[in-house]
């Protein structure tokens, strides 16, 4: 039962109180037009500089503003009823410059107004109701009409919530958080197109989103270096807590830095000096805001835009390859040694790999997805370095000097991003010109398009390289507290690794979203993928997609990690872009149902599950490790389970396909289970994304060498490695591969590789080398494996000849060209799904080692033929399987397969289909495929 509100009266005689109020404003006021102008010599002094201490420290902030008039108290002082006590009394103390101190048991002190709240009993508008369904229960508070005009000014200093007793004793009191107050009163920002820099022919305008700053300078500099030449205010507009400055020239090529005065909690007020959210491009590590336009002749190579591939008809037609700028070339000695690592590298089109991503091309991949191209924190854009190891196969000296110089190398995977729309000053032959990576940048973009490939890159919206007042700190330095998501006691999340974003936020929702725009329609983006993205929520996931529609002109593929996890799992703040949450969007999640029951285990295995899990590919019950042996683990219903799992994946994780499972029942794919949950979730086969490997954990050739038995010959190797890799060709959805899967790339056993250096991440183009036995991986993340490592790496057995790895490589290509050359591969629906795609051998009499699938084309277009027959066995021995079903129909092995030219003749030469008696012969560990004539 709701109960009575609490009758509430004023701190102080009402008149007395709104006294307080006016002086509240003209203490503010006073702050803002006495606030010093700075010297240009504080344009390149401290990044922070304290202009007057705060008188407490931060606290906690359990109060959560719902809007720009209500908060609530979760954690307020109550008694055991949930009531406060009846003569509690919530007041806000307020002060401009910090000096507000509310110590239990005393009056407040140091406030320039405390403020009569009134508890609010009443329903909140559904929309804020439902933003604000997180947080807890407890006193629903309400600023009065005629206070609430005066928040705006409040949120510019400190603002404690305080509960008072009848004698005007603090009780308890907390900071708030004030995302809610803010997206209230300044909704009118999202709607301004023009924050950053830019420059006219006759002006140049700036303009900053920074409601709760006191002053905004603008430090302007001629270039990448020397001292500020001036320094400028900015002026506020009250209506959306935007700052601008309008100068009348032309300032491109120039370079800024803002000041901001702002009230930091637990500091007080603090000048930061800051570069721009904004930023299309900075100087050297990012130091200062270049000032340029992006469509200026000069930034755009010849022929710009107009080598761009056709956007692709469906996201199942989508093949993607995922690929580290340096990787690509930082090793590759048939690139000029100036652009090696850089975005320059790709435009070398007789190099190495250039000449293999034209070769993938040709066969079918359509996307080259780049790891972190955006501005990054984690590698110094002057002077890095790149150590050179030496050692045995199993020495640990590799990776001790690699961690040596982890701080000052020249690689990272870029996952912690420091300005979102500006490239990475790494892979510019020249960090301090800010123009230079914008054209070497296009100039990648367009000889990855002239190559035939559409480009894809990796967008990390999920968390910042830092928050607070951390050097690599930038929006939470502009609004302490808005852009990074707050846990219940006011503290920044770190589910994601990191300083969680709340992309649910006006601001940070619609930076994330301008960003996206800027690469699509700046840069010639044809895909996203985004990190994370289950910590998004789907409506600005929604929103972001038709922005970047629109910008493009077409359809720009959005995929992303949905993993269900952290402060938002299970929908406890919004709806999120998350597995099984995303029907009818187009947006595709990742899907880790046949990706573990292909690999065995899980992305967070220990060492010893690690090593005992098999997959379906590497040995589960088929060929016990001794691990396995050991733990007695790997049953025939466990791998029963696992081929079961793999079909899920095969049939494009659809949550409504129905499938004759192994314990006997036919079921919806999202009934089958899946570690607690349903394995089928998407409701259309666009929604996945199919994959068995990506730059995450192990590669696919290093869980195999960790999973398969130590004796297995190298050459069964890589025959497990194709298995492995025609999962993803055959299965309906997004397909997905990790640039190297299909050299048998290896990282040495490096289960995580993103700050192990260029030694660890290398890739051999001209296919003689995987980079197997390099050493021990670094020991943070691969320590406790070490004991099984160091046998497996010493033994030279286990290291692929050439000869195998060009066979993987080219039995791959004919795998993209199979995939390629149906539609039947590619289904659009789930209802084309449910109605051509037929699992045979299925049920508790199947052999869980062999996997067949019958796919129908009459009346499909593009299908090529009438049936397709595809079969995967895992087994070492051959398998030869009736299937009633296809009695009398006449199969042929398919084109691509049959051809003398063909990688794998293990098809040609020992498979074979019987109309008459509807038997099929599959070899040993080999994927296959069977067409109408």
């Amino acid at each position: 039962m709701r109960r009575a509100a609490l009758p509430v009266r004023a701190v102080r005689p009402a008149r007395l109180a709104r006294r307080w109020l006016g002086l509240a404003a003209l203490s503010l006021a006073a702050v803002a037009a006495h606030a010093r102008a700075p010297d240009p010599s504080a344009c390149d002094g401290p990044a922070a500089q304290p202009l007057q201490a705060a008188a407490a420290p931060a606290g906690q902030a359990r109060a959560v503003w719902l809007g720009a008039r209500w908060l609530r108290w979760p954690q307020a002082l109550l008694d055991a009823q949930g009531a406060a006590a009846a003569d509690t009394r919530f007041v806000l103390a307020v002060s401009a410059r910090g000096q507000v101190v509310a110590r239990p048991g005393e009056p407040v002190v140091g406030a320039d107004a405390l403020i009569p709240l009134d508890r609010f009993d009443g329903a909140l508008p559904p929309a804020v109701a439902e933003r604000f369904r997180w947080v807890g229960a407890g006193p629903t508070l309400a600023l009065r009409s005629a206070d609430a005009a005066h928040l705006p000014d409040w949120l510019r200093g400190r603002v404690l919530l305080v509960a008072e007793d009848g004698a005007g004793r603090v009780r308890q009191a907390t900071a708030t958080q004030l995302a809610g107050a803010l997206d209230a009163l300044y909704a009118a920002a999202g709607a301004i197109d023009d924050f950053g820099a830019r420059p006219g022919a006759a002006a140049t305008t700036f303009k900053l989103w920074a409601p709760t700053a006191q002053a905004v300078w603008l430090c302007l500099h001629a270039g990448p270096t020397g001292p500020a030449t001036r320094v400028l205010p900015l002026q506020r507009d009250p209506a959306t807590g935007a700052w601008a400055a309008s100068l009348p020239q032309d300032l491109r090529g120039g370079y800024y830095r803002y000041l901001v005065d702002v009230f930091v909690p637990g500091l007080g007020l603090v000048r930061n000096r800051v570069t721009d959210p904004y930023a299309l491009s900075l100087s050297t590590d990012s130091r200062r805001t270049w000032i340029g336009r992006l469509a200026d002749p000069a930034l755009q190579p010849p022929g710009w835009g107009r080598a761009a591939p056709r956007p692709v008809p469906a996201n199942t037609d989508l093949v993607i390859y995922e690929l580290h700028v340096r990787d690509f070339s930082a090793t590759d000695r048939s690139v000029r040694p100036a652009w090696r690592g850089k975005y320059l590298a790709f435009t070398e089109s007789d190099a190495d790999g250039m000449r293999h991503l034209k070769a993938l091309a040709e066969a079918g991949v359509t996307d080259v997805h780049l790891l972190p191209v955006f501005d990054f924190s984690s590698v110094p854009e002057q002077g890095c370095v790149t150590p050179h190891p030496r050692g045995g196969p199993a020495s640990e000296s590799q990776q001790a000097l690699v961690r040596a110089n982890a701080a000052r190398d020249c690689f990272n995977w870029g996952y912690d991003p420091y300005h979102y729309m500006a490239p990475e000053g790494s892979y510019a032959t020249d960090a301090a010109d800010g123009a230079v990576r914008v054209l070497e940048f296009r100039r990648m973009v367009q000889a990855l398009h002239a190559a035939g490939l559409r480009v894809g890159m990796d967008l990390v919206f999920n968390h910042t390289a830092a928050a607070g007042q951390a050097p690599h700190s930038v929006l939470d330095r502009i609004v302490p507290g808005y852009y990074q998501r707050l846990d219940p006691k006011g503290a920044v999340a770190t589910s994601t690794c990191c300083a969680d974003t709340a992309t649910e936020n006006l601001m940070m929702g619609k930076l994330m979203i301008d960003a996206a725009v800027v690469w699509a329609r700046d840069y010639g983006i044809d895909s996203f993928r985004f990190d994370l993205m289950g910590h998004q929520p789907r409506a600005a996931m929604l929103q972001l997609q038709r922005a970047v529609d629109a910008a493009a002109g077409h359809h720009i593929p959005l995929i992303g990690e949905g993993w269900n996890f952290g402060e938002v799992a299970d929908g406890a703040r919004f709806v999120q872009a998350a597995q099984g949450r995303l029907d009818g969007t187009g947006i595709a999640t990742f899907s880790d149902r046949a990706r573990d029951a292909v690999r065995g285990g899980g992305c967070c295995d220990d060492a010893a599950a690690t090593l005992q899990r098999q997959g379906w590919i590497n040995g589960l019950h088929l060929a016990p490790n001794a691990a396995a042996q050991a733990a007695g683990a790997g049953s025939l219903g466990d791998l029963q389970r696992a081929a079961d799992l793999v079909r899920v994946g095969l049939a494009g994780t659809l949550r409504d396909y129905r499938l004759a499972t192994a314990d006997g029942r036919t079921l919806p794919l999202g009934e089958i289970d899946y570690a607690g949950h349903g394995a089928g979730y998407a409701s259309q086969p666009g929604e996945v994304v199919n994959y068995v490997e990506n730059h995450d954990n192990a590669t696919l050739f290093d869980i195999d060498v960790l999973k398969l038995p130590q004796a297995t010959p190298r050459h069964e190797r890589a025959r497990v490695q194709l298995l492995g890799l025609a999962v993803t060709a055959f299965s309906q959805g997004v397909a997905y591969f990790h640039a190297g899967g299909e050299a048998l790339r290896s990282k040495s056993l490096d289960r995580n590789s993103f700050d192990s250096g260029d030694w660890f991440n290398r890739i051999d183009w001209s296919f003689n080398d995987n980079h197997y036995g390099s050493g021990l991986p670094p020991e943070p993340d691969n320590g406790a494996l070490w004991p099984a490592m160091r046998p497996l790496l010493a033994d030279p057995a286990i290291k692929p000849t050439p000869a195998d790895i060009r066979f993987t490589r080219d039995a791959f290509f004919d795998l993209l060209r199979i995939r390629a050359s149906s539609t039947l591969l590619r289904l659009r629906s789930a209802d084309e799904v449910q109605a051509r795609l037929r699992f045979l051998n299925t049920g508790p009499q199947a052999d869980p080692a062999l996997i067949v699938g019958h796919l129908d084309g009459r009346g499909l277009p593009g299908a090529g033929w009438a049936e397709l027959l595809y079969a995967i066995n895992v087994d070492t021995q051959a398998k030869t399987v009736v299937l009633p079903t296809l009695k009398g129909h006449a199969l042929v092995l398919h084109p691509v397969l049959r051809s003398r030219g063909a990688a794998d003749r293990r098809p040609a030469e020992a498979s074979s289909w019987d109309a008459g008696t509807a038997t099929l012969h599959v070899p040993a560990r080999t994927a296959l495929v069977y067409v109408s004539p």
